[in-house]
């Protein structure tokens, strides 16, 4: 045990509360980064772009607050961060960082598993797991969704808010 307490996310949606627990073993520059842009309010105000159900859901995309002109699911913080692939597997409840082709892509995107997508792991870096909130998980991820940009039928009819995400001392 290292002598820094152990933190939580706590992400406050508007359909609840989801606890999330870091694995600052296996990914601990995604965790620190992550808690960086929680605590500089960075993800306040954005919402869940991308839902897949029984896959998982997706936010933490700048362009989705209220007056951003960009197209969602393309934004992030203005830098990459390098990936820490690990053995933890993609199954439900863990968080891990969204990214384009490129390994070492991912800035402040993230998605949450809804389902087991153990096809993703070793690929994308899963960097904690939701110790708190899964009936909000299912809610969020059971919502109607239609076709978006990118022609999959994942984008929410109703927008799901990520109002805030806050780092708190682990129970």
């Amino acid at each position: 045990m290292s002598n820094t307490t152990a933190e939580n996310a706590v992400l406050k949606t508007s359909y609840g509360d989801i606890t999330i627990a870091f694995w600052s073993d296996v990914a601990p520059k995604t965790v620190e980064n992550f808690k960086k842009l929680a605590r500089e309010g960075f993800y306040n105000g954005t919402a869940f772009h991308r839902i897949i159900k029984g896959f998982m859901i997706q936010g933490g995309c700048p362009n989705t607050k209220a007056g951003e002109s960009g197209m969602p699911g393309t934004g992030g913080p203005g830098y990459k961060i390098k990936a820490e692939f690990n053995p933890k597997s993609h199954v439900r409840g863990v968080i891990s960082m969204a990214r384009s082709a490129h390994p070492d892509s991912a800035g402040s995107q993230f998605f949450i598993c809804h389902g087991d997508a153990k096809f993703l792991d070793r690929q994308y870096t899963a960097f904690g797991e939701l110790v708190a909130g899964d009936d909000v998980l299912e809610r969020i991820a059971t919502v109607p969704t239609q076709h978006g940009g990118g022609g999959e039928k994942s984008t929410p009819v109703d927008r799901i808010e990520l109002t805030s995400v806050t780092i708190v001392p682990a129970a």
